[in-house]
């Protein structure tokens, strides 16, 4: 059975993301995976500190919960990650999450660890807006995509939901729902 992970960088439970999230959940569900879900914002985590322990080892040392996002990431077969824009990026606490993944940039681009690598693992990315811009998913998108290499990811497919006025506005978008169900089947469907 295929393990989806599903990270929801979104500080608001039940908002957009969150809903796009479970969508996409529910969707790899309904083709037999095991879903796992994510609340950065309820984990107790710093920021990278630069201490440089992962330059020589790749692993982090820092004595938090980042350690429960990098076992279930290294046990997903796939991961969705939802987050809203916030000032033309993804959220701080998803930010937080994707700089803590440094130990594994410098694993596989400076130590050369081939280890540790996966191949074959898909990941899609949901994000949300408040404003009516299309283009505020470009930067967020960059960012998700160079996690996504890092963590040896193709990047599967992603939805971007602009002009979402209020928490839960993306329930009167039926189609968006079903475009996130669809993307997590898809990720189980290989």
């Amino acid at each position: 059975m295929k393990l989806v992970v599903g990270i929801l960088g979104s500080p608001r439970k039940g908002g957009n993301a969150d809903l796009l999230l479970e969508k996409a959940l529910e969707g790899a569900r309904s083709v037999g995976a095991a879903t796992e879900k994510i609340t950065l914002n309820d984990l107790d985590f710093k920021p990278c500190q630069e201490c440089g322990v992962c330059e020589k080892t790749g692993i982090c040392t820092i004595p938090d919960d980042m350690r429960l996002v990098y076992e279930a990431v290294a046990r997903a077969d796939a991961i969705a990650v939802a987050s809203p824009v916030f000032f033309g990026t993804v959220s701080a606490q998803l930010k937080m999450m994707i700089d803590r993944f440094q130990c594994l940039w410098i694993d596989k681009y400076v130590l050369k660890n081939k280890d540790s690598r996966r191949k074959e693992r898909r990941g899609i990315f949901l994000c949300v807006s408040y404003a009516d811009r299309p283009d505020f998913f470009e930067n967020s998108q960059k960012i998700v995509r160079n996690l996504f290499a890092t963590l040896d990811l193709m990047y599967a497919g992603d939805l971007f939901c602009a002009g979402l006025h209020g928490k839960g506005a993306v329930l009167k978008d039926k189609k968006a729902l079903g475009e996130a169900f669809d993307l997590g089947v898809n990720l189980v469907k290989t």
